[in-house]
C-alpha cells in the first residue's frame, strides 16, 4: 500500500519532535571525529515545498514549524532544529521543509555516511536524485525492512537508524518490533529512534509494551501530545523511542519540550522518561 504522500503533513507537530530528537542525537554522534552511518528506513522525498499545492492543502504544517520559524529559541536542541530549517530557507520565507535524510545530509560530515530506503516510486526519484554526488550514500528503492537486510550492518561502528513508517495498516505496527529485532541483531550498537502516532492511547500503550517485550535495553520515551487523548480518528501527538540513547538526550529534550509546548499548544502534554534501563 502505497499511498501515504508525506508531502502533505510535512512540518507539522509530529515532523516537528521527530526532527528535534534526530537532530539531538546527530548532535551528539558528531562530537566524536571518527565517522558515523545515519540509517533511514522510511525516507519519504527528503525535501518538501511548503507553498506547493499538497502542504497547501492541508496547511498542517502552520501547527508545527510555522510557528517556531521565527522563534529565537534558548535550548541547544530547539535552537539548532530550527537553524536547520532556516538554511534551506534563507530569504526569510518558509517555503520549504527537510525530512529527516535532508536533515542528515545538511548536518553529517563528508566522511559520514548515509544510507536510505524508500519504496514509493514517486518519492524514490527525488530522494535518490538530492544524493547523486554525495560520496559515502547509498539510496535504495526498496522496502524498509529489506534495506536493514541488505545495508546493515555498515562499515562503521557508530550510527543512527531511524525508523518511522506512515502506520497506514495495523500490521506496520507488528512490523516495526519485527524490524526493530532484525535491524538491532545486525547492529546493536547504534542508536535507534522509533517515531510512532498518538491516534488512539489503548493502541499506542499496546505497542510500546511490545517493543517493550523484545528484550532491549536502554529504551528512553519521549512524547509529545498538543491535543488531549481521543477515541475519534485523528493525530493527537507522537512519540519517539530511543534505543541506545544518548546520555545527554533525556536532559535536552526534556529542556526543548518545556520550550516547545507552550509554543504549539495551549493544553499540550509531554513525557521524557526512561522506558527500559540500561
Amino acid at each position: 500500500m502505497l499511498s501515504y504522500r508525506h508531502s502533505f503533513h510535512a512540518g507539522n507537530h509530529a515532523d516537528v519532535i521527530k526532527h528535534l530528537v534526530q537532530v539531538a542525537i546527530l548532535d551528539y554522534l558528531l562530537q566524536k571525529d571518527k565517522p558515523f552511518c545515519y540509517h533511514d528506513s522510511h525516507a519519504g522525498a527528503g525535501l518538501y515545498s511548503l507553498l506547493g499545492e499538497q502542504a497547501q492543502k492541508t496547511s498542517e504544517y502552520q501547527t508545527g514549524i510555522g510557528k517556531l520559524w521565527q522563534y529565537q529559541a534558548i535550548s541547544p536542541a530547539l535552537a539548532h532544529y530550527i537553524d536547520v530549517v532556516k538554511q534551506l530557507n534563507p530569504d526569510g520565507e518558509l517555503a520549504f521543509y527537510p525530512g529527516s535524510p535532508k536533515i542528515a545530509a545538511l548536518m553529517l560530515r563528508a566522511t559520514d555516511s548515509i544510507q536510505a530506503s524508500e519504496l514509493h516510486p514517486t518519492d524514490y526519484p527525488i530522494l535518490a536524485s538530492q544524493f547523486a554526488r554525495r560520496r559515502h550514500s547509498r539510496i535504495e528503492n526498496m522496502d524498509a525492512w529489506a534495506g536493514f537486510k541488505a545495508m546493515l550492518p555498515p562499515l562503521h561502528k557508530r550510527g543512527l537508524v531511524l525508523i518511522d513508517p506512515p502506520y497506514e495498516l495495523k500490521t506496520e505496527y507488528q512490523d516495526v518490533v519485527a524490524g526493530l529485532q532484525s535491524a538491532y541483531q545486525r547492529f546493536p550498537q547504534a542508536t535507534y529512534a522509533i517515531w510512532y502516532p498518538v491516534i488512539e492511547r489503548a493502541a499506542v500503550e499496546a505497542f510500546v509494551s511490545a517493543i517493550v517485550a523484545t528484550g532491549i535495553k536502554d529504551m528512553l520515551r519521549i512524547e509529545y501530545c498538543p491535543l488531549p487523548d481521543s477515541s475519534g480518528f485523528g493525530m493527537t501527538g507522537s512519540g519517539m523511542l530511543v534505543v541506545n540513547p544518548p546520555y545527554t538526550l533525556a536532559k535536552h529534550m526534556q529542556q526543548a519540550l518545556e520550550e516547545l509546548n507552550p509554543l504549539l499548544s495551549a493544553t499540550g502534554e509531554f513525557q521524557v522518561h526512561q522506558l527500559v534501563p540500561e
